[in-house]
C-alpha cells in the first residue's frame, strides 16, 4: 500500500478481530481478570463525540490490559427504559419498543466501526424481558429480606407526564420533560430501604481511594450525616406535643414560632374543621419536594391559631403551616430561628413574627436585618444569655454543649440522622420493569411466584392519552392471586429506571444466566476495575449501584468482596465545539452549522458570525459534529487519536476541523514511515543505532506510565515525540524495524486498526493486540551522556556532554578547556572548581 487507507485498513481488521473472536471474555482462573466497564448509554438513535470520546478510554485500558496477560471484560449494553420512548411513540405514532429496539441497532452500527474491543456476545438491553425479569427476581428477593416496602409518602408528581418524578428530574420546579410545574402529591409508593445502609454507605467511602474525590464528598453530602437534637414542644392546648429535630440547638433562644409542614399529622387534623387551613394546604402541596423549588418558591404560611411552650423559657410560640417545610426530612416540624436561618427570616418578615439575635460576630456586631447571619460551625461568636452559660464558642462546641444540657435537664435527646431518604421506586408509566406484586382482595399485596417471570409488559397499548396505559389495558392488569387462586389484579406501577442501571454490571457477568447472576462467574469477574463515566451520574447512580451491591450481597447474588461494585472510577470532561451564531431582527441568536461556516463568516452570504467556544455540543445550538461522517472522512483512528490527544480526560476538549486533519496527517505519517521502513535492505546498516533503542525504551516507559494513570494525552505527546525521533534516525534497517514495530504497539490502545496494519507489515507474528507489551529495559533508560551546564561566578555560559559515568577529575580537565572558560579565565587559575556530579559545574574566578 503506497497510502494511508483509513478505510481500508479498519475494515480488514475489525473483520480479523471479529473471525477471531478476540474480544470474547471467558471465564479463565489461570489468568488475571479485569473488568473495564463504561457507563452504558441510552438508546436515543444516534452516538455523538461524547459517546466516541468515553468508549474510546475504556478501549485504550481494555486493550492495554489484554497485552500485559489479563483476562478483559468489556461489555456492551443499553439503557433502555423511560419517559423519552413514551414522548417519541406519542410524538410520531409508533410504540416505545419498535423506536428503542431500532435505535439500538442504529447506535450499533455507529459504534461497531470505531473498532471497539467489545465483547458484543454479552449485549443486552434493559428493556429485554431476560433482563427485567431477573430484576422482577430481585425485587421479589429484597421483599423477602425486608429490603422493599410500601407506603404513603408525598412525592413529585408532574401533572402533564402523569408520573412521579424524582428530586433530580424536577428543574426549576418543573418537570425534565414536560416542562409542568410539578406538584407535591401523596401516593402508595413502593420504597428500596437504602436508608438503613446510610451510615455503611457513608464510611465505606473513605475506602474509595480510586474514586475522585470530588464524587466521594458529593456522595457523603448527599448521605448528609449530622447529629442535633430532639425534643417536643408542649402545647397550651393540652394536645399532643410537636416533636422537632434540630442540627442547630444552639439558637433555641431565638425560637420565634414552630412550624409544621402542611402534611404532617397535626396540619391534616387541623384541615378537617378549618376550610382556610384545607385551602392552604391543596395550594401548598403544588410545590415541588427539591431543595431547590423549596429554596425559589414565595414561603407561605398559614397561622393555626395553636400556641406552644418554649422548653427553656415558657414563653409561648405560634405553631404556623409553612410550604417550605417537608414532611421526609427530620420530623415534619421545625422550630424558626430567624436570625440565623435565611428561609425562617424570610418568613418571619413577611408575616412580621418577631426575630431574635442569639449571637453576633466577635468583630463589628450589628443586628440581623434581611440577611440571615449563620457562620460555619467552626467559626467563634459571642453568645447572647446562652442558656448553658456559654460566652464565646464556636457553633460546633455550642452545639455539643447544647445537647448535653437538654439530656441533662431531661427534656432533649442527642440524635444521628441522615439526609438520605429511602428511595421511591415507583413510577406512573408504560416503559419500565413492572413491579411483580398482585392485588388481591383477600390476601392483599402478594408478591408473584418466581416461575411467572418475567412479567412482560403488553406489546398492544394506546398512548394517545396522559397517563399510565397499564391502567387502561383490558386484560394485562387481570390475573390470579399467587396465594389463593382467586382473581387478582396486577401491580400497574413500574420501576425507576435508575433500578436498572444500578445492577447491569453485575449481570454482565453472566448475562444469559437463569439467575439474575451466576455466583460463580460474579466471584471471578466483579468487581468492576475501571468505571468510567459523566460526573452528573457522580450522585444517585453511584449511590444507588453501591447499595444495589449490598442487597444483592445479602441475597447471596453476588459475594462479600463485591459490596463495593467498583473499585476505580474515572469521570471524563465533555467534548465541546464552537457555535456559530448570528443575530435576526429582533436580536435573537440564529444557530450555523459548523460546515456553513468559514474564516468566521457565512459561505452563503458572507455575514460574520459570532463565536462561543467550547460550549457544550447541542442539536438545538448546530454544534454537533456527527461522529459517523468523522469516521467516514478520516477514520476511526483518526477520531480515536483526536479525542485523546488534546486534553486531559478529566477535562473537556474542543472539537476543530483543523485537529482532525493534523490528527490524520500524523498517522499517515506514521503510516508512510512504517512503508519506508519496510522498504529498507534488512542488511542496511546506519548510526545511531543505540541512540535510537534508547529513545525507544523511553517511549515504552513513559507511554506505560500515561496509560496506567489515565494521562492519555501525555502518552500520545511521548508517541508523537518518539514518532519525530524514529523519522530523522539515521540507524540501521535492524534498529529501526524494532523502533516501527514497539511504535505499533504503543500505538495500538489508541489506533488498533493502523498499529495492525503496520504489525503485520513488518512482519510481526499474529495479532498485535495478543503480542505481550513492550518493557522497558533499566538498563537503556540510564543515559550515557550528560550534559552538564557550566556557570561562571553563578551565570550560566557554556555546557559540555560528557559520560556518565566520567570522573570529577577529569570532568574538570573539559571544563577547563572549554572555550567560554578559557575566555572569562584570560590566563588566570580560577579561585574555586566545583563539580555536582551528573549536575552542574561551577567556575569562580
Amino acid at each position: 500500500m503506497s497510502r494511508y487507507s483509513a478505510a481500508e485498513i479498519e475494515a480488514k481488521w475489525q473483520e480479523a478481530w471479529s473471525k477471531t473472536e478476540t474480544f470474547k471474555a471467558v471465564r479463565d482462573e489461570s489468568k488475571p481478570k479485569y473488568y473495564v466497564l463504561e457507563m452504558f448509554p441510552y438508546p436515543s438513535g444516534r452516538i455523538h463525540m461524547g459517546h466516541v470520546r468515553n468508549y474510546t478510554m475504556g478501549d485504550v485500558i481494555a486493550r492495554y490490559k489484554m497485552s500485559t496477560g489479563h483476562n478483559v471484560l468489556h461489555p456492551m449494553g443499553w439503557d433502555a427504559f423511560g419517559m423519552p420512548a413514551e414522548n417519541a411513540a406519542m410524538a410520531i405514532g409508533g410504540h416505545p419498543k419498535d423506536w428503542t429496539y431500532g435505535n439500538i441497532a442504529d447506535m450499533r452500527d455507529q459504534m461497531k466501526p470505531l473498532g471497539l474491543s467489545i465483547d458484543w456476545s454479552r449485549e443486552f438491553a434493559t428493556c429485554d424481558p431476560e433482563y427485567y425479569g431477573q430484576q422482577q427476581a430481585l425485587f421479589l428477593d429484597f421483599l423477602e429480606k425486608g429490603l422493599v416496602y410500601r407506603k404513603n409518602a408525598v412525592v413529585n408528581w408532574d401533572p402533564v407526564d402523569m408520573t412521579v418524578l424524582a428530586n433530580e428530574q424536577v428543574e426549576g420546579g418543573r418537570g425534565w420533560r414536560s416542562g409542568a410545574l410539578v406538584e407535591r402529591r401523596e401516593l402508595t409508593q413502593w420504597f428500596f430501604k437504602i436508608s438503613d445502609m446510610s451510615e455503611e454507605l457513608l464510611s465505606a467511602l473513605d475506602g474509595l481511594d480510586n474514586w475522585p474525590a470530588k464524587v466521594r464528598l458529593m456522595q457523603e453530602n448527599w448521605i448528609g450525616k449530622s447529629r442535633g437534637l430532639q425534643f417536643a414542644f408542649e402545647r397550651t392546648d393540652d394536645g399532643d406535643a410537636i416533636e422537632v429535630y434540630t442540627t442547630r440547638p444552639d439558637t433555641l433562644n431565638g425560637a420565634s414560632f414552630v412550624g409544621i409542614s402542611p402534611d404532617h399529622p397535626l396540619s391534616k387534623e387541623l384541615e378537617k374543621s378549618n376550610a382556610d387551613l384545607a385551602a392552604f394546604n391543596v395550594e401548598a402541596r403544588k410545590g415541588g419536594t427539591t431543595e431547590e423549588a423549596i429554596e425559589t418558591a414565595p414561603k407561605l404560611g398559614f397561622d393555626t391559631g395553636l400556641k406552644v411552650k418554649h422548653p427553656l423559657t415558657g414563653d409561648e410560640l405560634p405553631v404556623w403551616v409553612a410550604n417550605f417545610i417537608l414532611m421526609g426530612y427530620g420530623t415534619g416540624a421545625i422550630f424558626a430561628c430567624p436570625a440565623h436561618d435565611q428561609r425562617d427570616l424570610d418568613f418571619c418578615r413577611k408575616y412580621d413574627l418577631p426575630v431574635i439575635d442569639t449571637f453576633y460576630a466577635l468583630e463589628d456586631p450589628k443586628p440581623v436585618a434581611n440577611e440571615a447571619f449563620v457562620p460555619p460551625k467552626s467559626d467563634k461568636v459571642k453568645w447572647v444569655d446562652h442558656f448553658a452559660g456559654l460566652d464565646e464558642a464556636t457553633g460546633q462546641e455550642a452545639i455539643d454543649a447544647t445537647i448535653a444540657f437538654a439530656e441533662k435537664g431531661g427534656w432533649g435527646k442527642g440524635v444521628t440522622k441522615y439526609r438520605l431518604r429511602d428511595w421511591g421506586l415507583s413510577r406512573q408509566r408504560y416503559w419500565g420493569c413492572p413491579i411483580p406484586v398482585v392485588h388481591c382482595d383477600d390476601c392483599g399485596v402478594v408478591p408473584e411466584k418466581k416461575e411467572n417471570l418475567p412479567i412482560e409488559l403488553p406489546y398492544d397499548v394506546t398512548l394517545d392519552v396522559p397517563g399510565n396505559p397499564l391502567d387502561r389495558h383490558p386484560t394485562w392488569r387481570n390475573c390470579a392471586c399467587p396465594s389463593c387462586g382467586k382473581d387478582a389484579q396486577r401491580e400497574t406501577d413500574t420501576m425507576d429506571t435508575f433500578v436498572d442501571s444500578s445492577w447491569y454490571f453485575a449481570r454482565f457477568t453472566a448475562p444469559r444466566a437463569e439467575t439474575p447472576t451466576n455466583l460463580d462467574d460474579a466471584t471471578y469477574w466483579m468487581n468492576v476495575d475501571q468505571y468510567i463515566g459523566g460526573i452528573e451520574h457522580a450522585i444517585l447512580h453511584l449511590l444507588y449501584s453501591r447499595f444495589f451491591a449490598r442487597a444483592m450481597q445479602v441475597c447471596g447474588h453476588l459475594p462479600e468482596s463485591a459490596k463495593e461494585p467498583f473499585d476505580a472510577l474515572f469521570t471524563q470532561g465533555m467534548v465541546t465545539h464552537e457555535i456559530y451564531q448570528t443575530r435576526d431582527e429582533k436580536g435573537r441568536p440564529v444557530y450555523h452549522l459548523p460546515e456553513d461556516v468559514a474564516d468566521g463568516k457565512l459561505i452563503a452570504t458572507g455575514e460574520a458570525v459570532e463565536i462561543i467556544p467550547s460550549a457544550k455540543m447541542s442539536k438545538s445550538k448546530k454544534n454537533v459534529v456527527d461522529p459517523v461522517s468523522i469516521i467516514s472522512s478520516f477514520g476511526a483512528d483518526t477520531a480515536r487519536w483526536f479525542v485523546l490527544s488534546d486534553s486531559p480526560p478529566e477535562r473537556d476538549v474542543e472539537w476543530t476541523a483543523s485537529g482532525a486533519e493534523a490528527s490524520h496527517k500524523h498517522l499517515s505519517r506514521v503510516w508512510n514511515l512504517c512503508d519506508k521502513i519496510g522498504a529498507m535492505d534488512p542488511a542496511a546498516t546506519g548510526q545511531g543505532d543505540e541512540d535510537l533503542l534508547r529513545e525507544m525504551h523511553k517511549a515504552i516507559r513513559d507511554v506505560t506510565l500515561g496509560v496506567e494513570s489515565f494521562g492519555f494525552n501525555a502518552s500520545i505527546a511521548k508517541l508523537y515525540g518518539f514518532t519525530n525521533t524514529l523519522a530523522k534516525s539515521k540507524a540501521g534497517a535492524v534498529a529501526q524495524k524494532q523502533a516501527i514495530k514497539t511504535l505499533a504497539q504503543l500505538m495500538a490502545p489508541m489506533t488498533p486498526h493502523l498499529a495492525e496494519d503496520i504489525w503485520a507489515h513488518q512482519g510481526g507474528e499474529g495479532l498485535v493486540i495478543d503480542a505481550p507489551w513492550p518493557v522497558a529495559d533499566e538498563a537503556m533508560l540510564v543515559e550515557a551522556n550528560v550534559t552538564l551546564p557550566i556557570q561562571i561566578n553563578g551565570k550560566r555560559r557554556a555546557e559540555i556532554s560528557v559520560p556518565a559515568d566520567m570522573s570529577k577529575e577529569e570532568v574538570e580537565k573539559i571544563a577547563l578547556a572549554n572555550e567560554a572558560v578559557i575566555k572569562a579565565l584570560d590566563g588566570a587559575q580560577p579561585k574555586k572548581l566545583i563539580v555536582v556530579p551528573g549536575r552542574i559545574v561551577n567556575v569562580v574566578i
